[in-house]
């Protein structure tokens, strides 16, 4: 199968790619570049394609000022928006475009499926309806449509866990705050192999959590990365501390959301990694 892919090089598509080329398919990565082009120029790219999936976006773990939440929001939401203009355009279509969003559509305050409206009242919950919206716009046109709303996303080689490897490593690892904030995770192997999966049923459509199903909060996490490591992680992480390097992201950061997956389960997938302590040790297995 034919496969564009925004955001290819990143730390999920890279994992993506490598997957989807194993199962022999031809990918067609679309970077910052193609996606500048016009929806006229765009649209010949995704010519002869037979799906199309959406990872752009700008890095949150950076200080947000006014105009990088700016960068943030377009290259998610107007990216989507692009994108499905341009295969509003083509003749044959896409069959099936797989956006992302994440759990930020969701407050701290409660446990939520797919079944639970979205109820943030931030920024990121402003840009999880928006990049949403965006994607389902693609419906009309006669195209599959799902959207996985990631949790943070645990490897070796990228996202939270490359970060926090080293201070663990040396001893200064620790829960941010209390620790009590809900922690919803998933392993860059489940989280690659639910595409395939998501191309093998047909049937499936609309949102769909792509998180482990075992609850867990920060505290849990930074228990179980110590363990693996072998090393206590017991250094609290001051909020305010996090607020001063990132800004609002900072509290973004020091807070959490607990999405449970009860769709993908539903329709026969498997987690693999279905407990942090499988997750952490795999990843941290030399």
């Amino acid at each position: 199968m034919k496969i564009a892919i925004t955001g290819s090089t990143g730390f999920v598509g890279t994992h993506l790619v490598r997957r989807l080329e194993q199962e022999e398919h031809q990918i067609i990565p679309l970077g910052r570049r193609e996606l500048a082009e016009s929806s006229d120029d765009l649209a010949k790219r995704l010519s002869d394609t037979q799906a199309v999936i959406n990872l752009a976006g700008e890095n949150i773990s950076r200080r947000w000022t006014r105009a990088y939440m700016r960068a943030i929001y377009d290259s998610r939401v107007v990216t989507t928006r692009k994108l499905v203009q341009a295969m509003g355009q083509l003749d044959t279509p896409p069959h099936t475009f797989i956006s992302t969003s994440a759990m930020g559509a969701f407050d701290s305050q409660g446990s939520y499926s797919e079944d639970d409206p979205p109820n943030g009242r931030d920024f990121l919950a402003d840009l999880a309806r928006d990049w949403e919206a965006a994607a389902r716009q693609a419906e009309p046109l006669g195209i599959r449509t799902l959207i996985f709303r990631f949790g943070l996303v645990l490897g070796r080689d990228g996202g939270l866990v490359k970060q926090l490897l080293l201070p663990f490593r040396l001893g200064l690892g620790g829960p941010i705050g209390n620790g009590r904030q809900p922690f919803s995770w998933v392993h860059i192997q489940d989280l690659v192999a639910a595409y395939p999966f998501a191309f093998e049923h047909q049937e499936m459509s609309g949102v769909y959590h792509l998180c482990a199903p075992q609850p867990a909060t920060n505290r849990d996490f930074a228990k179980a990365l110590g363990k693996a490591l072998n090393r206590p992680a017991l250094l609290p992480v001051p909020p305010l501390v996090l607020k001063l390097l990132f800004g609002p992201g900072g509290e973004v950061m020091a807070s959490g959301q607990q999405m449970i997956p009860k769709r993908l389960p539903e329709a026969g997938f498997h987690f693999t990694f279905d407990t942090l302590s499988k997750a952490l040790a795999d990843i941290t297995a030399e």
